[in-house]
């Protein structure tokens, strides 16, 4: 880790307001709220440098308030950077090239509400212990974090894995599913999985986990807050029908005493006039476990 520290930080600049209200906001135990929101690096440039796109992710996170944030392509000074502007929140994080370099899969939390116990981070690989490895043909290194939480207000246990899979490959996308699955299905209880898939629902990586017995959170939703639209906005400001929804939020259903329900779910299309916070629209679930 560099010697940069949060404090040292400057904060957001002041720019475009977003428009609309939040998707759901804060929500109350048992409740649990997931977002999954890949932030794009902060090496792109104007007029979506992430300069001008700071403060849009921090007034979404903030106003929407989710128990657990999976982050992805976020870099260690953009990920500082995010900490600093959110309050109450803690993360943990590895540069996909290991320490602080190249970008993350880093996971959020609200610290007021869980309590991290076990956390470790794998690559996307036949040597998923290496830092860095890649393989099946991956246009880059995609790894996978997850955390082992505990819910203070319920005194439940639960993981959350965090993934990014390779947006080049499709063998590598199939075979990175293949390890979600295995990482999910020797989790004790309640697992929750979310990130960037790079493929749409029915894909071979889709099913290789719903095969698997892991159920995408928007097809159980109780209720969709929004169509089902694409997730992948190519930086446009308004939300798109049948477009790629390559974000997603899967879970293992549990069995009777830690069973997963999901409320509701919906994709977050908040945007200024001009600006999109993101070339994604982040993904957002409301579920209770038991």
């Amino acid at each position: 880790m560099n010697d940069v520290q949060p404090q040292e930080l400057a904060g957001p600049q002041a720019g475009p307001s977003l428009s609309g209200a939040p998707l759901i906001g804060p929500v109350a135990a048992p409740l649990l709220h997931v977002m999954t929101y890949n932030l794009k690096s902060s090496s792109g440039r104007a007029p979506h440098s992430w300069l001008k796109r700071r403060p849009l992710v921090a007034e979404i996170v903030r106003s929407e308030r989710p128990t657990v944030l999976c982050t992805q392509e976020g870099r260690y000074r953009q990920l500082l950077e995010l900490r600093e502007d959110l309050d109450g929140y803690d993360w943990v994080h590895l540069g996909r090239g290991g320490g602080s370099r190249s970008e993350a899969t880093a996971v959020f939390w609200d610290r007021s509400r869980l309590v991290p116990v076990e956390y470790d981070h794998l690559w996307l690989s036949k040597r998923p212990n290496v830092i860095g490895s890649r393989n099946w043909g991956s246009g880059t290194v995609r790894m996978l974090t997850w955390v082992r939480f505990e819910d203070r207000a319920t005194g439940r246990d639960f993981h959350v894995a965090d993934v990014h899979l390779d947006h080049r490959s499709e063998k590598a996308r199939r075979k990175g599913a293949r390890m979600c699955l295995d990482v999910l299905r020797r989790f004790p209880g309640a697992a929750i999985l979310a990130g960037d898939f790079n493929c749409e629902p029915g894909s071979p990586a889709h099913r290789v986990l719903t095969d698997g017995g892991l159920v995408d959170a928007w097809d159980a939703s109780e209720a969709h807050l929004t169509p089902d639209w694409a997730t992948f906005n190519a930086w446009r400001t308004k939300p798109v029908v049948g477009g790629k929804r390559i974000d997603w939020i899967f879970f293992k259903p549990g069995g009777e005493g830690d069973r997963v329900r999901v409320r509701t779910a919906g994709v977050n299309p908040r945007a200024a006039q001009d600006v999109a916070p993101s070339d994604h629209w982040p993904v957002q679930a409301v579920l209770t476990i038991g």
